[in-house]
């Protein structure tokens, strides 16, 4: 007995675990990536989709649905990425934290300069987002904005740890800044290469590096290519004799088997976020992946 009271109270006395004090439910990987970074131990972050889905495409989940129902914060891209599934968790979720116009509910894309915002949409344009194009991770300024934008929040929600908040923030991001030199100086070497995308996620990437996309091999997003539009393709890219045929890490098509087999063009797979690839381990190595391969797709992978 005496034995069995000791143990107790050694048990007892033992240190607690420290509890995460905000629950974050991101909808993609490079957001929940980049609460993890801001956060730390404060937070306890999960993400809707995981790096081999397309996001656009996900089921409402039960699981999903009791995240939600429990997030103190919600971060998500907006632009209608996630409009087929998101507000289906939010209205079973019934969390009123998460809602639009409350501090947990944070849309990355109301943080930066959209591209391709359409005039007007109707359902011939195939899968256009009338806010534009919603792949806004894929230029590392953009995420510099939406870094600020959560830290803010974090510190809005949870203002005992505000001091902590901020200065990681401020960690992350001179850390970030001086990434993003490193890779534009490496980037400056494929200024102007030629492109064939699969998907027009690249919009971004191809702003920031300069990068000149000639055709897609979607004849409209989201609708798969036939033959007769493939046909078009490979006639308007003929000229081109350094062209690269870029497509994510769930962007699987005979459609880029069969230009590259007609053409010299080199395809590589660049990983869309956190986890796309093997490499692409967290924010940093993500990016350093990405260029990674386009250097060495385009055989200037020597630095």
């Amino acid at each position: 007995m005496k034995r069995r009271f000791m143990l107790l109270m050694f048990t007892l006395m033992m240190p607690l675990p420290l509890q995460a004090g905000l629950n974050v439910f991101a909808c993609e990987p490079e957001w929940a990536a980049l609460a993890e970074e801001l956060g730390g131990n404060h937070v306890d972050v999960t993400s809707a989709t995981q790096a081999m889905q397309d996001p656009h495409y996900i089921q409402a989940r039960p699981s999903l649905i009791a995240r939600i129902r429990k997030a103190d914060l919600l971060i998500c891209t907006g632009a209608g990425l996630e409009a087929g599934w998101l507000p289906v968790l939010l209205r079973k979720g019934s969390n009123p934290r998460v809602l639009a116009g409350q501090p947990g509910y944070l849309m990355a894309s109301d943080y930066v300069t959209m591209k391709e915002v359409p005039q007007v949409v109707d359902r011939s344009m195939g899968d256009v987002h009338a806010s534009g194009n919603p792949h806004i991770q894929l230029n590392p300024h953009n995420i510099t904005n939406v870094a600020a934008a959560i830290s803010q929040r974090l510190q809005q929600i949870d203002p005992g740890n505000s001091a902590e908040y901020q200065s990681r923030y401020d960690a992350f991001n001179r850390g970030w800044q001086k990434a993003i030199l490193t890779w534009q100086e490496k980037g400056a070497q494929l200024k102007g290469m030629h492109l064939v995308v699969y998907h027009r996620s690249w919009v971004y990437l191809q702003d920031w590096l300069g990068l000149e996309e000639v055709a897609s091999l979607e004849p409209k997003p989201g609708i798969p290519p036939g033959s007769q539009y493939l046909a078009d393709v490979l006639n308007r890219t003929q000229g081109y004799t350094d062209l690269l045929v870029i497509h994510s890490q769930y962007q699987e098509s005979k459609a880029i088997e069969w230009f590259s087999g007609k053409t010299s063009a080199s395809v590589v797979m660049l990983p869309s976020t956190v986890g796309g690839t093997a490499e692409a381990k967290d924010l940093y190595s993500w990016y350093d992946d990405i260029l990674t391969r386009l250097l060495k797709a385009h055989g200037r992978d020597n630095d």
